[in-house]
């Protein structure tokens, strides 16, 4: 009987751990965002003690999700040939970083006018970049089930005589999770017109994506990284918050960095481009490969821009 009586215990015993280790999981995976669409989950009202970890039977099955969820993600690297299973993203900062101007890109008048500050890199400790994207020239569906498959976030930036031809493709970019910015109407040298037609080609644009994709963004990136003070006022009056270049740019067979270090860095803004065979030797799919296989082999995840700023 005292045999019989300890079993009994130990399994209480061991009921008890596995409760708590599936209610540590369903934490941390509504802390992390897991399982839910655009990675947001809802949280309960009242703070962190209304968190209360469901029954074990509930807790059982989400943790099968989880494990489901992250086999289809193996199985989606093995499919698109990367060498590593992408790293998620960590948790992002409940306390969001100030974004400056970085040094020496500021123009006269920045923080007097409240100007949308030029920055490469978003302060941050987290093994993370951010994925940007530029123009929109190359509409391919295979890099479009590329990124949806893999759960890659990532931020485009659009010029509209170059999307003008399928506003459908970009819309079903943006129902995959990707955030439609930007990129100006024709893609000029800003710096060579007027205020007046800056404000033009950057207004312009914040009609259309409005138009086609229901919002007016907040990120615009100058093209080629140029721009003059009418440029960031301009942006400004046309409700700009940001204006985001980068610090690196991958291409299908090479990576060009702006720091002496050529390396990255925690919080790096990577920029490419749509492009295919017409203008590079491959296509976006191993454009992404190569950014992908980097950024995971140097331990770093990519992370959506929006959840720092």
């Amino acid at each position: 009987m005292r045999e019989v009586g300890q079993n009994e215990k130990n399994r209480a015993h061991r009921s008890v751990r596995v409760r708590g280790a599936l209610a540590a999981l369903a934490v941390a995976a509504v802390a992390s965002g897991c399982g839910s669409p655009g990675g947001r989950e809802a949280r309960p009202a009242g703070g962190p003690q209304a968190l209360q970890a469901p029954p074990a039977r509930a807790l059982g099955s989400y943790a099968a999700k989880l494990r489901a969820a992250h086999a289809a993600r193996v199985a989606a690297a093995k499919r698109w040939g990367l060498a590593r299973v992408p790293l998620a993203a960590p948790p992002p900062p409940a306390k969001k970083p100030r974004i400056t101007a970085r040094k020496g890109f500021e123009v006269r008048g920045q923080e007097e006018l409240g100007l949308p500050p030029v920055f490469t890199t978003v302060p941050t400790k987290q093994k993370v970049v951010f994925l940007t994207i530029d123009d929109g020239a190359e509409k391919d569906p295979a890099f479009l089930r590329m990124m949806s498959e893999l759960k890659i976030p990532y931020n485009a930036f659009l010029s509209n005589f170059l999307i003008k031809d399928d506003y459908g493709y970009f819309k079903k970019l943006q129902d995959r999770g990707a955030v439609l910015n930007n990129h100006t109407l024709h893609h000029p040298y800003l710096p060579a017109l007027s205020y007046r037609q800056q404000r033009r080609e950057i207004c312009g644009m914040q009609d259309v994506l409005e138009k086609h994709y229901g919002k007016r963004p907040v990120l615009f990136r100058p093209p080629f990284g140029n721009y003059n003070q009418d440029t960031l006022r301009a942006a400004k009056s046309c409700g700009i918050k940001y204006a985001p270049i980068w610090d690196e740019e991958v291409y299908v067979d090479h990576w060009e960095y702006r720091e002496d270090d050529q390396d990255l860095h925690p919080g790096d803004i990577v920029l490419t481009h749509f492009r295919g065979r017409d203008e590079w030797h491959g296509t976006m799919v191993d454009d992404m490969r190569r950014f992908l296989d980097k950024v995971t082999a140097k331990g770093y995840a990519v992370a959506r821009l929006q959840d720092y700023l």
